[in-house]
């Protein structure tokens, strides 16, 4: 059995990244992967502003607590004042620009009115509640890099320089089924051995969560050639096909033979736990079209959500272009004792109260309660025993997810 570090390489190898790319509405670009950088034509902010409601003025005007001044103009945001006189002060608003000879902003609540005048129970400091013309970006600076995934955060930064358009990768194109007779959909009634395919509902999640389009082919009856059939149809127009199911050992196991007879089958079985069968490949496209590459997760269903994560994920953000492909990892503290096992595994557990781990009790990969449980999994070397007050490698599902 391949471990988990050279199975993620030897995916990673096979991960062809997109070349076709698409501009997109900067408000419809979040969970894309940026495909070309983004430089600021503008200074943000484009003026110096207030970043308070009160009262713009020179500090010279000010030598002492209980100074009066008179105010001599309004200025709202959206609006540009006049020169400020000395001796005078602007009733300024927030994010209006600051008018030319004010050296600082006293917030209202620190200034008493009466009439036409303030008195500022305060001294300001030069700079005081301003915020700087570029301070945030400056005109020319790469805000957004090529290769990123695009948060909220980042649409925002596009959207605060004026881009109204983002050219991002096309999305990739992701054939998806599970095999086994046992499997019923929600919805219908569980016949005597069946199960419900919680599988199909998992992994399209994840799929779409990273952008991906997805052709769900429902459940493939377990026979080699419905698997066959299956794959070749899968093939056609798809970069990528996963399935759950079917890729271990029994005589009811028929994806890895079908897979070897439409295509190429580069690793299976892997030394992690959960999730030691898994195949990864390739399926030939009808007339000489290439391939598609194609990942066989197991059926268990916290066995196909760990290797989605930790294998399946990188797969695809590299596919798609990301940069960052891998979690970033904390480090935590246990807060319980755990005997090992000869395989890495993937345990799930969750921060607690004193910000130390909990480990759910049943690590069994058929309870996928553990994962809704869990707040990320602990990434655990071969052979090593876990005693509490250890430090552990912890990924966040916020990282995964």
């Amino acid at each position: 059995m391949l471990d988990y570090d050279d199975a993620l390489a030897r995916l990673l190898a096979g991960a062809v990244p997109l070349k076709a790319t698409e501009s997109v509405a900067t408000h419809s670009a979040a969970g894309r992967i940026l495909a070309e950088g983004l430089r600021s034509p503008i200074d943000v902010p484009p003026l110096d502003n207030s970043s308070m409601d009160g009262y713009a003025l020179r500090c010279a005007d000010l030598p002492a607590s209980g100074s009066a001044l008179v105010v001599a103009q309004r200025i709202p945001a959206g609006s540009v004042g006049h020169s400020l006189a000395p001796g005078t002060a602007a009733r300024i608003f927030t994010g209006a620009p600051v008018p030319v000879g004010a050296d600082a902003v006293v917030m209202q609540e620190l200034c008493s009115v009466a009439g036409e005048a303030i008195t500022v129970n305060h001294v300001p400091h030069p700079g005081e509640w301003i915020r700087r013309r570029g301070e945030d970006i400056a005109a020319g600076a790469e805000v957004l890099t090529p290769g990123t995934r695009l948060t909220a955060a980042h649409v925002g930064v596009a959207a605060s320089v004026g881009a109204a358009q983002l050219r991002v990768f096309r999305r990739l194109r992701v054939a998806l089924f599970s095999t086994g007779d046992e499997l019923a959909m929600p919805g219908e009634p569980l016949k005597p051995g069946g199960i419900y395919n919680s599988n199909r509902y998992t992994l399209r999640a994840l799929l779409e969560g990273l952008g991906c389009v997805v052709a769900d082919l429902g459940i493939v009856p377990d026979t080699r050639e419905a698997t066959r059939a299956a794959l070749r149809s899968a093939a056609a127009g798809n970069d990528l096909i996963l399935t759950s199911g079917g890729v271990s050992v029994g005589e009811e196991d028929h994806v890895k033979p079908a897979v070897e007879a439409e295509g190429s089958l580069d690793l299976w079985k892997i030394a992690i736990k959960p999730g030691k069968p898994l195949a990864f490949g390739s399926v030939r496209r009808p007339a000489g079209e290439g391939g598609s590459a194609f990942i066989g997760l197991p059926g268990n269903p916290v066995s196909s959500f760990v290797t989605f994560l930790m294998l399946v994920r990188p797969f695809i953000l590299k596919a798609q272009g990301a940069s960052e492909l891998r979690p970033r990892a904390r480090a935590l503290q246990a807060d319980f004792d755990y005997k090992g096992d000869p395989r890495r595994e993937f345990l799930r557990a969750r921060i607690n109260e004193t910000g130390g781990l909990d480990l759910f009790a049943n690590q069994s990969s058929g309870v996928l309660t553990s994962c809704t449980w869990a707040d990320g999994l602990i990434d655990n070397p071969p052979r090593r025993a876990i005693a509490s007050g250890d430090m552990l490698r912890f990924l966040p599902f916020s990282e995964l997810l």
